[in-house]
């Protein structure tokens, strides 16, 4: 039997352990928890919770966190650009209440609460946290160059993969809600509440959130417009606006 045959019938013969480790969602934990400062005075909101089969979620308002993971997972939290120590479930006593208190100076929580979004840097942490995310393509069919000998063999790891349904579908839609939150976030950088009043000079913030909902503009167009462009855009889009309005009055005043 060749090298090649097998290695091919090895992960042929997995494949029944692939389809039963697949089924693990049945075997599935679900984690609770809430994040802390490190005085445990204050929750800590959009901490990212990543446990290492892929998944991914971030804290709510009250530092409250829900992640549903395998029992051979391990999760972590990472804040401003820091990771702790990765947390292998199954030592997890108390899956419920899975509290964690982060030592973060209260210095720069102050600074990072008071001082205006850097959307750059924000874009590129939030790339470098879940990068394997991100990076992340469907498994596919390969051949490797064989560790010893001539000639290659299959890439046994990726084969195994191809099988892993589940765990495929659960990575592709993380990484599409992300993608569509990094694209509504570069949306709001870019039509941002102080960008329309500097150009329209509208002053009634009720006014201006209402047309910042009308007009949002796409993300195709916020990507590939230039600053005179994007600009010119908001100047045409309240003179709509402000068109509009002054219709609505003059129908109000009909008798």
């Amino acid at each position: 039997m060749s090298h090649f045959t097998y290695k091919l019938l090895l992960a042929l013969s997995s494949f029944w352990l692939i389809l039963a480790g697949d089924r693990v969602d049945a075997q599935e934990v679900t984690i609770h928890g809430t994040v802390y400062n490190m005085y445990r005075t204050r929750p800590l909101d959009a901490v990212s919770v990543i446990c290492t089969s892929g998944r991914g979620t971030t804290t709510d308002s009250n530092g409250n966190y829900m992640i549903t993971v395998r029992p051979d997972d391990s999760i972590y939290f990472s804040y401003l650009g820091r990771s702790t120590v990765k947390y292998p479930v199954s030592t997890i006593n108390t899956l419920s209440s899975f509290d964690i208190a982060l030592h973060v100076d209260p210095l720069e929580l102050k600074e990072v609460r008071v001082m205006p979004q850097n959307y750059r840097m924000d874009s590129l942490q939030n790339r470098k946290d879940y990068a394997k995310i991100f990076d992340f393509k469907k498994p596919g069919f390969k051949l490797s160059s064989a560790n010893s000998g001539p000639g290659v063999g299959v890439d046994l790891d990726e084969l195994i993969n191809v099988f892993r349904f589940n765990r495929t579908r659960r990575i592709l839609a993380f990484q599409r809600r992300l993608e569509d939150e990094e694209q509504e976030k570069f949306i709001d950088h870019r039509f941002s509440h102080y960008i329309v009043k500097k150009v329209t000079r509208m002053n009634n913030d009720d006014e201006i959130d209402s047309f910042m909902v009308k007009y949002r503009p796409s993300y195709a167009f916020c990507a590939w417009a230039s600053d005179y462009d994007f600009l010119d855009y908001i100047k045409l889009a309240y003179q709509e606006y402000r068109k509009e309005g002054r219709k609505k009055t003059g129908e109000m005043k009909k008798p």
